[in-house]
């Protein structure tokens, strides 16, 4: 039996070799193979869950700040007044690489539980150029210790450290000039990402940065649209970006335009919970167009600390009243398009055998429970994780 929009195959089966699936389909249709089987028991097998959105590899945490928040204190108000990213730059910039894959692994390792086998990971809390290089060199050190595809992007165009405090535009040319060549040249760096916004860059100072991405040929990704309307999503289809992401205050045209370019929409329900927004993305405009939508934690330790994608599920149905097809392959099939990944997130033959193993009923069951993690196991490239 089949589901249109997720393709169900009941009393199914996959088969993989050297890594990539070599059948999928009807449990009777498997051809004659040699090599090990396992009885998934009744399991439901989707694609491995990729997080496509986050800020895993950081220093310390701001817990403080939520109570703030608590007390009345907005984000931005938190910002203005060295808090926010600023602190957590600090936090970084004090640990050493080592101290950093220690506290990300446990982070990781919350993921990879609920089923996740490739995660992106930013940078943009180091500031500098070392630091930046730092982080990123932690995040691509995560799959030696762990099972799991690590994909980075490079988001020092994420604040201003206060050695450029009042020349903004200077420091988004020294990302431009100094930090994203560099990381370029070093291959620590898989996109650009930046934060366009009143409280960050504005969208001339981004379009320079995502210039010089483009002179070291890396693609790009943006921080769009989160606090105001101030046409992220719009540039970002301009450049031909992977993602847009947040978007909670994108207008249509912005979306129509990401719709063309064939930018992914990714929405991250764990922000708008935390920061307890009342503005959400426009969901009817991305169907009408066609818009690609991706889930993800945002995992950060200021306006997303998000621990689980499968919690993400949950609040992308019932924040921004997705369905459940499209919460499930916002967290698959999408959120693969939205890191420019062509080889996984959907169960077809030739494709990474990354697979997420559950004990449900039905895959809306997914979407559905809030807490609890109902994942029996992973496959990683073909192998039992």
């Amino acid at each position: 039996m089949r589901d249109d929009a997720l393709g169900l195959v009941e009393d199914g089966a996959v088969a993989a070799k050297d890594g990539r699936i070599a059948y999928v389909g009807p449990r009777a249709g498997l051809p004659a193979h040699q090599g090990h089987v396992t009885d998934c028991k009744g399991a439901w097998i989707l694609p491995g869950l990729i997080d496509c959105h986050t800020h895993l590899v950081f220093g310390g945490n701001r817990s403080g700040e939520f109570e703030k928040r608590l007390a009345g204190a907005s984000y931005e108000e938190i910002a203005r007044g060295g808090g926010g990213i600023l602190s957590t730059m600090r936090a970084t910039r004090e640990a050493t690489e080592e101290a950093l894959i220690g506290a990300a692994l446990p982070r990781l390792d919350a993921l990879l539980r609920e089923g996740v086998t490739t995660v992106e990971v930013k940078s943009g809390y180091g500031l500098s150029l070392k630091a930046e290089l730092k982080q990123l060199r932690a995040a691509r050190a995560l799959p030696g210790a762990r099972e799991v595809s690590v994909v980075t992007s490079l988001l020092a165009a994420h604040a201003v450290p206060p050695e450029y405090a009042g020349r903004r535009g200077d420091y988004a040319r020294f990302v431009a000039e100094e930090i994203l060549p560099r990381a370029a040249s070093e291959g620590l760096a898989d996109a650009v990402d930046a934060f366009c916004e009143s409280i960050a860059f504005t969208l001339d100072e981004t379009a320079m940065v995502f210039e010089a991405a483009r002179r070291c040929g890396l693609p790009v990704k943006l921080h769009a649209d989160q606090l105001t309307d101030g046409g992220g999503a719009a540039l970002a289809a301009r450049f031909g970006a992977l993602s847009a992401d947040h978007m909670e205050r994108s207008n249509a045209g912005g979306i129509a335009a990401m719709a063309k370019a064939g930018t992914v929409a990714v929405l991250l329900p764990g922000a708008t919970l935390t920061l307890r927004e009342t503005y959400f993305p426009d969901i009817a405009a991305m169907r009408a167009t066609g818009c690609r939508m991706a889930l993800s934690t945002d995992m950060n330790p200021g306006s997303s600390p998000v621990l689980s994608l499968l919690l993400m599920l949950n609040l992308g149905c019932t924040l921004f009243r997705l369905t459940v097809a499209e919460a499930l392959l916002g967290v698959t099939r999408h959120a693969a398009a939205a890191l420019g990944l062509k080889d996984r997130g959907v169960l077809e033959e030739g494709m990474r055998c990354d697979l997420a193993l559950y004990a449900v009923e039905q895959p809306a069951e997914l979407c559905y429970w809030l807490g609890g993690n109902p994942c029996l196991g992973r496959v990683f490239a073909g192998l039992p994780a």
